[in-house]
């Protein structure tokens, strides 16, 4: 469980870095609403991943320690250190191309360690810890959040960007030290016998483990079922600037509020799932993600605040609350059930074909948000993301049935 918080922090850095920090850092900086929302596109990696993961399956980086999950873990963060740092020394009103190419890369990097870093998790994790393993890695993935959501924001009101940026930079540290130092899953040393078997069987032995349909529907579900939420979340941190909000008080309110019942809420459903099962807490805890998107329509309904005020930090603080606590609930359940749908002997290549169509909504779909903001208004826009969460929660009923203790995706070892 220590080393899920490890994974846990090392991989939502770099990711909330993307979603938090940089759209904060350009619209500071004067870059239109549009432009923030394209910046979404440079997220690709995340939804290709499995492209590239059978290279992580079949060879090891010769950088002086051994394993091949740890391997690839260190190569990724030494890369994503250096690259976070120079992010800040160019200036998005002049040099947005550099900016541009930058953030790709960190998307690039973050989404390959994230191969790495999901294989070793799965391959220590038994059947019977997978919920509440899942769960601790999703409570840390937000804790990590805190950094470029919260720390670096704070820090931006009082230090250059290139400083801010330098010191979140180090934030990548502790991963280093559990590739470091971390013993390689036993399972992990049995590689594919060549690239070719690497590529090819994970999906076979998805594909007739599941069947053609129920395979699709699987796929479907998992593309599906936090759309809605992805979607609602996409521009928050321009939400808050556009209601009236300063950095200091996301950074110190909004994130605050939204860490620590997402914490409560992935710590309780990975224990609520030991007694309900993954199937049930897919149900139960996906209804109250869905609820929470209807607060920040409720927030833009009652309008930009002209002087920040006790009454109108407590309604963001409570909003952002509940949709933590829906997040925080949905996604432990949600990374249990991608966990349970794999196969352990070819952990980094399925386990990277599910968590890339999980995060095609965050890439593509998120990247149309600023136009749909400019069209509908933000109330009309999170009235959309709250109709696009349905489809995923009707798709339960195939997938997860409430009846079922487990479900049909469970790999039996």
């Amino acid at each position: 469980m220590l080393i899920c918080v490890f994974t846990g922090f090392t991989s939502g850095m770099p990711l909330y870095l993307l979603l938090n920090l940089i759209p904060a850092w350009l619209r500071s900086e004067g870059v239109d609403l549009k432009l923030i929302g394209l910046f979404a596109l440079i997220q690709f990696p995340y939804t290709w991943k499995f492209l590239w993961a059978p290279l992580l399956d079949r060879y090891v980086p010769p950088i002086g320690i051994a394993g091949r999950r740890r391997s690839w873990m260190l190569l990724t963060q030494i890369g994503l250190m250096a690259v976070i740092a120079m992010l800040g020394y160019f200036s998005p009103s002049r040099e947005i191309g550099a900016v541009l190419w930058l953030a790709a890369a960190v998307a690039l990097l973050s989404a390959t360690q994230d191969i790495a870093l999901d294989a070793y998790r799965r391959e220590i994790l038994s059947e019977n810890e997978l919920g509440l393993g899942n769960s601790v890695h999703v409570n840390a993935y937000r804790i990590a959040g805190l950094v470029p959501g919260s720390l670096s924001l704070i820090l931006a009101d009082h230090l250059p960007w290139s400083q801010v940026f330098v010191i979140t930079a180090l934030f990548m540290l502790p991963g280093m030290a559990l590739a470091t130092f971390a013993r390689e899953p036993e399972m992990a040393g049995t590689a594919p016998k060549t690239l070719t078997e690497a590529v090819i069987e994970p999906f076979h032995e998805f594909m007739t483990r599941a069947g053609v349909k129920e395979a699709a529907l699987i796929l479907a579900f998992i593309f599906l079922y936090k759309l809605g939420d992805s979607m609602a979340t996409a521009l928050a941190t321009p939400f808050y600037l556009d209601m009236g909000f300063a950095k200091s008080d996301i950074g110190l309110v909004a994130k605050h509020a939204g860490l620590w019942p997402a914490v409560f809420g992935g710590l309780l459903g990975g224990l609520w799932m030991i007694k309900l099962g993954i199937n049930r807490a897919l149900w139960l805890f996906g209804v109250v993600q869905l609820v929470s998107i209807f607060g920040f329509a409720w927030l833009s309904w009652v309008g930009r605040v002209d002087a920040v005020d006790a009454p109108a930090l407590a309604r963001l603080a409570v909003v952002i609350g509940f949709e933590a606590l829906g997040v925080g609930l949905g996604t432990a359940a949600f990374v249990a059930f991608i966990a349970r749908a794999t196969n352990p002997l070819y952990t980094a290549t399925q386990f990277a074909l599910f968590t890339s169509l999980a995060a095609v909504p965050r890439t593509f779909v998120n990247a149309t948000t600023g136009v749909l903001v400019e069209q509908l208004g933000w109330f009309g826009f999170f009235m959309l993301c709250a109709a696009l969460g349905v489809p995923g929660m009707l798709l339960l009923i195939k997938v997860a049935p409430w009846r079922s203790g487990t479900g049909t995706t469970v790999h039996k070892s």
